[in-house]
């Protein structure tokens, strides 16, 4: 028995020598030589590849390290090419009998990487989901082998067919509307079932592919064309990413790399999604945990960015997309429930390599205080967290509560925009805080009314303070909804966008004449915005809601613009002696909508709910 247990054990030792090296995929799919760090990783996935030796004779290219992973599916190649150049490599893997090459493609960059400049305050980003923007490649709704079969334009949680080639084919929609910049959200793939055959990922944010555009969107070919095709008409695009977390039907999830590649595996804690605790001096360990290391849903794995290996994947998948398709900056989803350290080391190596580049972090929390801890050279925190732009939340909650008040001589009303700004103090730099008054995991501004005095002032003030505005799609058109059912009902989609819809809103044909006077408004506001140096480098002064009216005042050169906001719903009158220190020696001045001259000499008389923005 004993001799038969030998020859058993030989015979497996003799298979696992002579078995073929198998290699289902490497990650990154290829790479750019003259990067500024020269280290590249290598993730290489195939039956039991694990115990592979890994050489390669390419002229300037060195190998590192060989990191052996728990799963025996798994192995990190780690390389230098330092002095590569541009070319097809051969990696020769043996594993005892058995060798296998494989090519792989090195590539020169198209710019270096300062060269590549990203979204700024001159710029206003305009977010889309692609899903339910416009269908412009039908052939694609459905995939065939992929896991999601459903399409249905029916029902708010699944996909409807929106793609990037409908955004491409829109491209000029963008340019009459005014804005500079296209934010959409992500477009990477999520190849996993419907739950009950109900709910599905069309949102983009549960990855199964952090190399590849999900089908239903279209090729990376596809992506790059509609990126280049918008940087001929003079509009940015930035990507949606997620690093916090991907999605359960990740091929990592099925089989884990190594024990410490996800925080707590098999769906262990349930992220509590309170962000305080990342930054609360006080904070308990569980608190931290929770937030941290917490699944932000059962489908969603927590990834572990401590985990250096981890955090290397994920820095060269956010330069592969640069150099690839040619993004002008980045959108990390979740930013606080990743862990602080790697994420401010995964930037400041953005940074480094694209010091022209922007990137904005999600931070969902409603004090600037919060907030301004966020930004890179944060005078608050102890942590660097190299990050240029932060969302300014507490601007929405603002505006949010504003809309259904009265503005009052204390806290009421436009009183709350006035105190957000107030805190301007703790930013190192409020010209890269980006405000908004929605997106696509709110309400829609004008909820379920349709009340374009208040959208007016909104709109107003998001697009003249010192901040990047970004707006959310279909509001130009009136689009509304709240998400008192589900998130697909703040998520509809753009009508036009799609076969047999009954109006075509990118047409001012296909507009009512209430959609065609907020868009006319709105894009009149965006065009006169676009190279306005006083709204981008001026000066910011606002002064006190007085008598329910606020006043935000922009300088620069010797210009100056003013915005008046009404904030009763009752004819109103602004008093010229209260605001001397910026109309002193001018008698008119020109409503920038309108055109009309307005006199500067005498009280202002402004009708309910006014929106006044004048320049002189």
């Amino acid at each position: 028995m004993k001799k038969l247990f030998s020859l058993l054990a030989l015979s497996c030792c003799l298979i696992t020598v002579n078995a073929a090296v198998k290699i289902d995929r490497i990650e990154p799919t290829d790479w750019y030589v003259g990067m500024k760090d020269a280290s590249l990783q290598l993730m290489v996935y195939g039956q039991g590849v694990r115990e592979a030796s890994v050489t390669t004779d390419y002229p300037g290219v060195k190998l590192d390290s060989l990191v052996r992973l728990d799963s025996p599916n798994y192995l990190l190649v780690y390389l230098n090419i330092a002095d590569a150049k541009a070319g097809q490599m051969t990696l020769n893997f043996k594993q005892g009998r058995s060798s296998k090459k494989v090519m792989y493609q090195l590539k020169n960059r198209d710019k270096a990487g300062y060269e590549r400049v990203g979204f700024t305050n001159k710029d206003v980003l305009y977010l889309i989901v692609p899903d339910r923007f416009a269908n412009g490649n039908p052939s694609n709704d459905c995939i065939k082998g992929m896991q999601d079969m459903l399409c249905d334009r029916t029902s708010p949680s699944l996909r409807h067919g929106g793609d990037l080639e409908g955004i491409r084919q829109h491209l000029d929609y963008f340019n009459d509307l005014g804005i500079t910049a296209l934010w959409l959200t992500p477009v990477m793939e999520n190849d996993r079932p419907a739950d009950e055959g109900k709910y599905s990922t069309y949102h983009g944010y549960a990855t199964t592919n952090y190399y590849r555009v999900d089908p239903r969107f279209g090729t990376n070919a596809d992506y790059r064309k509609m990126v280049d095709e918008a940087h001929a008409k003079g509009l940015k695009v930035v990507m949606d990413m997620i690093f916090n977390h991907c999605g359960d039907f990740h091929p990592w999830n099925k089989d884990v790399p190594s024990k410490d590649w996800f925080n707590n595996p098999n769906y262990g804690l349930q992220t509590s999604y309170k962000l305080t605790p990342v930054l609360d001096p006080y904070a308990s360990k569980v608190d931290v945990d929770e937030t941290t290391k917490g699944w932000f849903v059962s489908s969603m794995p927590d990834l572990n960015q401590k985990n250096p290996h981890v955090l290397k994947y994920l820095t060269q998948n956010s330069k592969w997309w640069i150099e690839t398709i040619g993004i002008d900056g980045i959108r990390m989803d979740t930013y606080p429930y990743a862990d602080r350290q790697s994420m401010a080391d995964w930037a400041g190596a953005i940074d480094k390599e694209y010091p022209n580049l922007n990137v904005v972090g999600e931070t969902w929390v409603t004090e600037p205080g919060y907030t301004a801890a966020w930004q890179k050279d944060s005078k608050v925190s102890k942590i660097n967290s190299n990050l240029k732009t932060v969302m300014d939340f507490a601007f929405f909650e603002a505006l949010s509560m504003a809309k259904n008040e009265e503005t009052d001589d204390w806290w009421n009303g436009f009183n709350r925009a006035y105190n957000d700004f107030v805190y301007d103090y703790l930013y190192p730099n409020p010209k890269n805080v980006m405000a908004f008054l929605e997106n696509h995991d709110t309400d829609r501004y004008l909820g379920n009314g349709m009340d374009t005095d208040v959208l007016k002032q909104a709109y107003a003030l998001l697009l003249t303070v010192n901040r990047i505005p970004q707006l959310y799609y279909g509001t130009e058109v009136l689009m509304n909804g709240t998400k008192a059912n589900n998130d697909g009902y703040v998520r509809q989609d753009f009508p036009g966008g799609f076969p047999g819809d009954a109006h075509n809103c990118f047409t001012a044909e296909g507009r009512s004449a209430d959609q065609n006077a907020i868009f006319t408004w709105i894009s009149s506001l965006l065009h006169w915005r676009q190279g306005n140096a006083v709204v981008s480098e001026g000066t910011m002064t606002q002064f006190i809601p007085y008598k329910g009216i606020y006043v935000v005042a922009r300088q620069h050169n010797g210009h100056t613009v003013m915005i008046i906001l009404n904030g009763k719903r009752a004819n109103n009158e602004l008093q010229i002696s209260r605001y001397a220190e910026f109309l002193a020696g001018h008698a008119t001045a020109k409503d920038i909508i309108t055109g009309n001259t307005i006199d500067l000499t005498k009280n202002i008389q402004l009708a309910p709910k006014a929106t006044l923005i004048i320049e002189f």
